[in-house]
C-alpha cells in the first residue's frame, strides 16, 4: 500500500503542496524474478524404484544370473567350444568385467519394465495437468510468501487432478514442521459459481441454491473479512473445502467353526461379542482415516461431510493416511513463516521514500541566476555617448562575460555597487541529490546483502575484466542463498509424484477410465502395457533427480577430457557419460 509513504510525507494528512508520482519502485519484483526464473531452468527427472518384495526379488534374480555368468565365464567358453552348448543366461558382450562394473550397471542401466511404466504414468499425469505452470506458480509463492502448496485429487470423471493452491486461501491446524506432516486438518476457500455448485452437489434443490445466494450477504462471525462482496460476481459463493484426519477402528468378528478352524467376518465399530460366549471373539486395530467436508462461508450449511473416498494410504503402512494437500514452508519457526521478500521489504520501503524525496528535491531545484545592481549601473558612463542600461549590461555580460563597474561614484565617494552584476548560485540541490542517490544505492546494496543475490546473479554489472569462471562462481554462491526455495519446490514435486503414484493404482483398480489411461501411457511404449494393468500390486519409492548445473557439467567434462587423453576410456564411453543425468 502506498498509504504509508503518504503518511510519512504529508502534514496532518494534507498533500496539497506535493505533486509526486507515488507508484512504488518495482525493485522487489526484479529480485523475485531472478530467483523464480533461475529455479525454473533447473530440470529434473522423476525416478520410480520398485521396493515391494516382487520387484526386489526380480532385481535379485537378475543380479544373481549376471554374477553366475561372470564367475563361470571360462567354463561357458569351454563348453561352447568343446560341445557347442551355450550355458550362459546373458549376452557375453555386455557382461560387466568386475563387481564394481556390475554395481554401476545395476544403478545406471538396469530398469524394470514396471518402473518405466510407473515413471511414464506419473509424467503423463503431470503433463496432462500442466504441472509446469503450477510449478512456476508455487515457486513464486515460495519466494514471495515463504509457503507453497499443491493439491492432488481423484474423481471418476476427470481422473487424477493436480491443482495449484493459493496459500492465502489455505487453513490448516497449528504446526511447527516446515513440511506440515503433523497437521490434522487442512482446507482451502474457493469462489464457486452457483451452477458449478449445483453440478458438484446434485442433492441441492432450487430452494437450497436460492437460500445460499440470499444468506451469503448476511454478516456472520465466521465470514471471510478480507473479501469484498460488492466488487464480486453476484453468481459466486465462497466454499471452504477441507480434510479432517481422525481414527477409526477396523473390527472383525472371530468365530470358531465346528471343524475347529477360525472364521473372520468384518463388522462395524459398534460390534461387541457377548461376554459369556466361548466361540465368539473380536479382533480390532486403529487406523487413520480422512473425512471430507465442504462448508459455505457465511452460513452454517455443510454441503458435504463424509468419509473420504480414495484415501491415500502408503503401501508400506496401511494404518497411515496422507492428506490431499502437499504444503511446505522452508523457513518456518513456531508457526511463523519467513520469506525472501519479507526480509527485504524494509529496505524497499526506504528505497521508495528516497525516490519520493529525490522527486521533491528535483521539483525545488531552480537554475542559477544573476543579481543586477541598477544603482551601480547608473554611475557608469561609457564615454561614447551611448547609455548603459540594464538590458545592454546583461547582453554584454551573457555574451562576453565582462562587466563594467566603478570604484567611486561621480561625487568621489566609494561605490558600494562597484560590481553591478553578480551570479547567484542557487541552493546546493546537487549535493542533496547526490546524497539521496548514495542512500538509494546503499539500500539496494542492503537488499543484495540480505538476500545473497549478488550482481553476478542478476547480470546487471558483469565486470568487463572478470573472467567467466569468476562470474559463474559468484552466481553459484548466490544460488546457495536461495537453495532452500529450490529444495522446497522439489519436495512439493516429490510429494505430488508420490500421491500420483498411489492414485494411479486407484485408477487402475477402480476407475472407469482405466483403459483410456493405460492406452495413453502405452502409446509411448507398448511393452509396458501388460505391466501397467498390474501396477496396483507394486509399491514404489519416488525420487527426484536434478539435472547437473553448469558447474557440475564442466567438472565432469574436465574429467572426461583427462581420461580420454590418457586413453583410460574410449570415445563411446565419453558419449555415454555425457548422457548420464546423475553426476555421481
Amino acid at each position: 500500500s502506498i498509504q504509508k509513504y503518504k503518511d510519512e510525507l504529508s502534514i496532518n494528512g494534507d498533500l496539497s503542496y506535493l505533486n509526486l508520482d507515488w507508484k512504488p519502485v518495482p525493485i522487489i519484483p526484479k529480485f523475485v524474478d531472478i530467483v523464480v526464473n533461475g529455479i525454473a531452468e533447473r530440470t529434473y527427472d522423476i525416478k520410480a524404484y520398485s521396493q515391494d518384495p516382487y520387484g526386489v526379488e526380480k532385481r535379485t534374480q537378475y543380479m544373481e544370473s549376471i554374477l553366475g555368468d561372470m564367475r563361470s565365464k571360462e567354463l561357458a567358453a569351454f563348453a561352447d567350444e568343446a560341445f557347442g552348448v551355450d550355458i550362459r543366461e546373458n549376452d557375453p558382450e555386455t557382461l560387466p568385467g568386475s563387481e564394481e562394473e556390475l554395481k554401476l550397471h545395476m544403478q545406471l542401466s538396469y530398469k524394470q519394465a514396471v518402473e518405466i511404466a510407473e515413471e511414464q504414468a506419473i509424467n503423463t499425469l503431470l503433463e496432462g495437468n500442466n504441472y509446469e505452470l503450477t510449478k512456476k506458480q508455487f515457486y513464486y509463492d515460495l519466494t514471495v510468501l515463504g509457503i507453497g502448496a499443491v493439491k492432488t485429487s481423484f474423481n471418476t470423471s476427470e481422473g487424477v487432478v493436480v491443482d495449484y493452491v493459493d496459500p492465502a486461501d489455505l487453513v490448516y491446524s497449528y504446526t511447527e514442521s516446515p513440511y506440515f506432516d503433523d497437521i490434522y486438518y487442512v482446507g482451502e476457500v474457493k469462489n464457486i459459481p452457483i451452477n458449478e455448485l449445483a453440478k458438484e452437489f446434485p442433492h441441492l434443490t432450487q430452494e437450497d441454491l436460492e437460500d445460499i445466494i440470499k444468506n451469503r450477504y448476511y454478516e456472520k462471525t465466521n465470514y471471510n473479512q478480507g473479501y469484498n462482496y460488492a466488487e464480486q460476481d453476484n453468481n459466486k459463493v465462497q466454499v471452504l473445502y477441507f480434510n479432517y484426519k481422525t481414527y477409526m477402528n477396523e473390527v472383525y468378528k472371530v468365530k470358531e467353526t465346528g471343524t475347529g478352524a477360525d472364521k473372520i467376518l468384518p463388522k462395524d465399530d459398534t460390534f461387541n461379542p457377548p461376554e459369556d460366549s466361548d466361540n465368539f471373539g473380536k479382533l480390532h486395530r486403529s487406523i487413520e482415516c480422512l473425512y471430507d467436508g465442504a462448508l459455505i462461508l457465511g452460513t452454517d450449511k455443510l454441503l458435504k461431510w463424509e468419509m473420504a473416498k480414495n484415501m491415500l494410504r502408503p503401501k508400506s503402512d496401511f494404518t497411515k493416511v496422507k492428506m490431499n494437500y502437499a504444503i511446505v514452508a522452508p523457513r518456518m519457526y513456531k508457526g511463523r513463516i519467513e520469506s525472501l521478500v519479507q526480509r527485504i521489504t524494509g529496505f524497499a520501503d526506504m528505497i521508495q521514500l528516497t525516490h519520493l524525496k529525490l522527486q521533491q528535491v528535483m521539483s525545488r531545484l531552480v537554475p542559477d541566476g544573476v543579481y543586477l545592481d541598477a544603482d551601480g549601473l547608473a554611475e557608469i558612463d561609457l564615454g561614447n555617448g551611448t547609455n548603459y542600461n540594464p538590458q545592454e549590461a546583461l547582453n554584454m555580460f551573457f555574451q562576453t562575460g565582462s562587466v563594467i563597474g566603478r570604484s567611486f561614484t561621480s561625487e568621489g565617494d566609494i561605490n558600494p555597487g562597484k560590481v553591478p552584476i553578480q551570479e547567484i548560485q542557487s541552493s546546493n540541490g546537487g549535493a542533496k541529490m547526490q546524497s539521496l542517490i548514495g542512500t538509494y544505492n546503499y539500500y539496494l546494496q542492503m537488499i543484495r546483502d540480505t538476500t545473497g543475490l549478488n550482481e553476478a546473479r542478476d547480470g546487471s554489472t558483469p565486470d568487463k575484466n572478470a573472467l567467466v569462471g569468476v562470474q559463474k562462481l559468484a552466481a553459484a554462491n548466490s544460488n546457495t542463498a536461495t537453495r532452500h526455495i529450490l529444495q522446497a519446490g522439489l519436495f512439493l514435486t516429490s510429494q505430488a509424484a508420490e500421491a500420483l503414484s498411489l492414485r494411479i493404482s486407484d485408477i487402475i483398480e477402480y476407475s472407469p477410465t482405466k483403459d483410456a489411461f493405460i492406452q495413453a501411457i502405452g502409446s509411448h511404449n507398448v511393452a509396458t502395457l501388460e505391466e501397467m494393468s498390474n501396477l496396483h500390486l507394486y509399491d514404489f519409492g519416488i525420487f527426484i533427480e536434478l539435472m547437473p548445473d553448469e558447474e557440475e557439467k564442466a567438472l565432469l567434462e574436465n574429467n572426461i577430457q583427462v581420461a580420454l587423453a590418457q586413453q583410460l576410456i574410449e570415445l563411446t564411453d565419453a558419449i555415454d557419460l555425457r548422457e548420464i543425468k546423475s553426476v555421481k
